[in-house]
């Protein structure tokens, strides 16, 4: 794809993995887009700025005080550009962006940019795992800053980990979806349920299960940025939902039943991504009482709310999500066809890499035709990429 007209801004600091952000400039000026390069003093200790600018044809800011771009760099520039990619982020970068320090050019123009910004982490394995760099990125992202890697490879100590930054093809890649972001959803209008549902069984107790959010909120923020008007309807989740996403909260099954058929007659399609309970129970007004002897519970069932969605609207478009263990596949399908939907998601969660809570997931997509496909192990974001790819090809196929 032809880059031309774009104008990216690279933020070089200071890791060994500098060699890669040399390589980046380049073929980001060779896919024809401006690029401007920001070093820290670190970075300038491992790249000479006579290589960064012969890279990128255009004078490098190294200083706050540079005069190469204008009297007040940080600022003309961050206002020039069209992305930020910050490559190596070390934790320090990462750490500083979080907390708002603007004391190289990076942290600087980092904290006046309001496009969007692309890191690329390198560091050894303790320090990205370390509870504070974790925190930092949950905090970016949060903000809307796309981290791509960590990857597993040899580091800068000569051993083998998750911490090697990701291959710059892979850079390249993410950075040109910030560039030119799909807006295949444009007019649709899209429900999303996400989180887990609570039965009280009385006052302070409840039945639930371990659905953390995290996929149903990925798949709301995929849908938003690709042009769709979505709402959320969520139950208990342990993430932030999506910022720019509208958000109605329940708490029971019946209730997020109640918010999904309050807007069943306004949307096109809807993702029942939430862990619904299937049991509720008739609550007790005081608190049950503990005692020796076994205590007897009777489960009613919840209300279906695929099933309802399809019976109230036979031409919208039907995705379900089937969290299942032992046979996925099996169970999953049976669903798709017993609730009448046009797409399912099935995965096992009782593996650890893909179960409630986890930042990845193994899923397979089953059609109403019959077609599956596997995708590998990859992020929430990106399967919930990945969804958004197939319902887009499945609505223009039924036009």
């Amino acid at each position: 794809m032809d880059w031309s007209g774009k104008k990216v801004i690279v933020g070089v600091t200071g890791s060994i993995a500098v060699f890669k952000a040399c390589e980046l400039v380049s073929q980001i000026r060779q896919r024809g887009a401006s690029v401007r390069v920001a070093a820290s003093p670190e970075a300038c200790r491992l790249v000479s700025p006579v290589t960064l600018r012969a890279l990128s044809g255009e004078e490098p800011i190294t200083d706050l005080f540079s005069s190469a771009v204008s009297p007040v760099p940080h600022i003309a520039l961050a206002e020039w550009g069209d992305a930020l990619v910050i490559v190596p982020a070390t934790a320090h970068m990462i750490a500083k962006c979080a907390v708002g320090l603007a004391d190289d050019p990076v942290s600087a123009i980092a904290l006046c940019f309001s496009g969007p910004i692309l890191m690329a982490p390198a560091m050894e394995t303790k320090m990205w795992l370390h509870p504070a760099t974790q925190d930092n990125v949950v905090r970016l992202k949060k903000r809307g800053s796309v981290f791509v890697g960590p990857v597993e490879g040899w580091l800068a100590s000569g051993k083998k980990g998750l911490g090697r930054m990701a291959e710059v093809e892979t850079i390249l890649a993410e950075l040109e979806k910030l560039l030119f972001p799909k807006r295949d959803l444009e007019g649709l209008k899209v429900v999303v349920t996400v989180g887990a549902t609570r039965e009280p069984l009385d006052p302070v107790r409840f039945l639930s299960n371990r659905s953390s959010g995290k996929m149903g909120s990925a798949i709301a923020q995929v849908a938003r940025e690709r042009g769709a008007d979505v709402v959320l309807i969520a139950g208990q989740m342990e993430v932030e939902p999506p910022p720019d996403v509208p958000v109605r909260k329940v708490e029971t099954a019946q209730e997020m039943m109640e918010q999904v058929m309050a807007l069943a007659d306004w949307l096109d399609i809807f993702v029942g991504c939430a862990a619904v309970s299937d049991y509720t129970v008739d609550k007790q007004e005081v608190k049950i009482p503990r005692r020796q002897e076994p205590l007897t519970i009777t489960l009613k069932p919840t209300p279906d709310i695929l099933s309802a969605v399809r019976q109230r609207r036979p031409d919208a478009f039907l995705v379900g999500f089937s969290a299942e263990t032992g046979d996925p596949i099996t169970r999953a399908s049976r669903k798709l066809k017993e609730k009448g939907l046009n797409l399912i998601a099935a995965n096992d969660v009782s593996r650890p890499d893909s179960g409630f809570g986890s930042d990845t997931n193994l899923c397979t997509f089953i059609s109403a035709d019959g077609s599956s496909v596997t995708l590998p192990l990859l992020t929430k974001r990106e399967v919930a990429e990945r969804l958004w790819d197939a319902i887009s090809q499945m609505v223009k196929d039924r036009k």
